[in-house]
């Protein structure tokens, strides 16, 4: 038998039920790639059902020294579920129970494999509330935007996943299943390995488990759109609002190329194409206190020289703002044959200043980079539109990105806001963080998986440093 069949042969005595250990071709394609540009296959893909099946085959793979790659839905945007070409991938989308909902202590317990909406929705009928809504929502797992430390619009009132996991199950590499955290508000007892494992991409155990914060579901809600001459403009509105008094939901921005690509599918979706749009939410238990906000808010829009400002008059109408702004994705994937999506970081005052670099960037490579995000946190989403078929093109999209991320950093800003490191950000890692941070990250790393073997390859950066910044189909052996 080759390595691979007499690897499987082991994992099926650990998992002896149907389709739960997949070695075709078709199945390790499907499995060998998720929202960025990387593909590899595994050597296995495994779909355990239990925190014990997991760790069995922890154990498995380290006796072998083989790599592991944990895995939820394959949504994620900087190739962390990419597998190592000799890794098992461990899939844990059937581990996806709602284990509980805890009204009295306000938490929900959760496997891995729980996709986000599905809670969200569980939660609200108990008029509860899980805040963290990353676009993918509907497509993404728990264990996924946990190891991702997932964001999204509402993060600017509410904060990101980390901010909302109290406790985690966490499978060593070696197959110790620990608990980290509980149900209790406050928790100080020894190191918070509860973020620890939040937002390490796999890369120091599977998590199996998670206990969630859960907040009272706001009762009432409003949404205006503003649009804008000029996107100084626009950001000065932003610092405006968030220095007022008033804490919007989300405050989201859309510029002129992003518009006009939602032009092409819906049109006059925002109104007349103008520099750029933003997007107000704001919620609360008084109806008086959430419409006194939303007037302060669109006050400050129209001092800051909005074109319009249209206050949604009921849901109905909001539904429409935002299936406006949940269209930009599919927008974006039909004005080019691909596009590169980025996720940087920067202080509130440098929005405009960012915007106005990447337009320049644009211009230098002969490229579309429309850019939209979450304004009020600073977190803006540039995507590279292209055709991977053009070699020329798809080195020019290198080397805008290159500049973007470094653009971001100059800046004060970060490489990524959501999205995670993986294989796509990892050559710059130590001009965000330093040699010194990075070294001690290597030496936790080391501590805890001393044989490498978990999700290797990811968000420590290769020799040659930017230099050696590449896009698609390769992944660390």
């Amino acid at each position: 038998m080759s390595v691979s069949d007499a690897l499987a042969a082991d994992l099926r005595r650990i998992l002896p039920y149907e389709r739960a250990v997949l070695t075709s071709d078709e199945d390790l394609i499907a499995y060998g790639f998720d929202a960025a540009w990387f593909e590899a296959r595994a050597l296995v893909v495994v779909m355990p059902r239990s925190v014990q099946e997991v760790a069995a085959i922890h154990r498995l793979a380290e006796r072998a020294g083989i790599a592991i790659t944990p895995r939820g839905m394959g949504s994620g945007l900087s190739g962390g579920a990419v597998p190592s070409q000799r890794a098992i991938l461990v899939n844990l989308t059937r581990m996806n129970r709602i284990l509980e909902i805890d009204r009295i202590n306000s938490v929900a317990v959760v496997e891995s494999g729980v996709i986000t909406a599905d809670l969200q929705s569980a939660v609200e009928a108990q008029g509860l509330f899980y805040p963290p809504d990353p676009s993918s929502l509907r497509q993404s797992a728990i264990g996924g935007n946990i190891a991702e430390n997932a964001g999204g619009a509402r993060c600017l009132k509410y904060g990101v996943t980390s901010d909302y996991v109290m406790a985690l199950q966490v499978v060593l590499p070696d197959g110790t299943i620990i608990r980290t955290g509980g149900k209790t508000v406050k928790n100080v007892t020894g190191y918070d390995l509860r973020s620890l494992f939040t937002g390490a991409e796999g890369t120091l155990g599977t998590i199996t488990e998670a206990t969630l914060r859960l907040l009272p579901k706001p009762k009432f809600a409003r949404t205006a759109l503003a649009r804008f001459g000029s996107i100084e403009s626009a950001a000065a509105c932003v610092t405006a609002v968030m220095t007022s008094g008033v804490m919007p939901a989300a405050i989201e921005l859309l510029d002129r190329l992003t518009l006009e690509c939602v032009n092409d599918i819906q049109p006059g979706a925002f109104g007349e194409i103008c520099d750029a749009v933003l997007i107000f939410s704001v919620d609360g238990n008084y109806e008086a206190g959430v419409n006194g906000d939303m007037e302060i808010v669109a006050a400050i829009a129209k001092e800051h020289d909005a074109l319009q400002v249209f206050v949604a008059a009921d849901d109905a109408q909001a539904g429409e703002v935002w299936n406006a702004r949940r269209a930009v994705s599919p927008a974006l994937a039909r004005r080019r044959p691909n596009k590169l999506s980025e996720d940087i970081c920067v202080p509130r005052s440098a929005v405009a200043q960012i915007i106005v670099r990447i337009r320049e960037i644009a211009a230098k490579y002969g490229l579309e980079i429309p850019v939209f995000g979450h304004a009020g946190d600073g977190n803006l989403h540039p995507n590279i539109l292209c055709d991977r078929r053009d070699a020329d093109e798809v080195e020019r999209v290198r080397q805008a990105g290159r500049e973007i991320f470094e653009s971001a950093v100059v800046l004060g800003g970060t490489l990524s806001g959501e999205h995670g490191i993986g294989l796509l950000k990892k050559q710059f890692m130590e001009l965000d963080l330093g040699s010194d941070t990075l070294a001690l990250m290597r030496r936790i790393k080391d501590a805890i998986d001393p044989q490498n073997i978990m999700n290797p390859g990811k968000i420590f950066p290769e020799p040659g440093g930017a230099d050696a910044f590449h896009l698609g189909a390769q992944t660390s052996k």
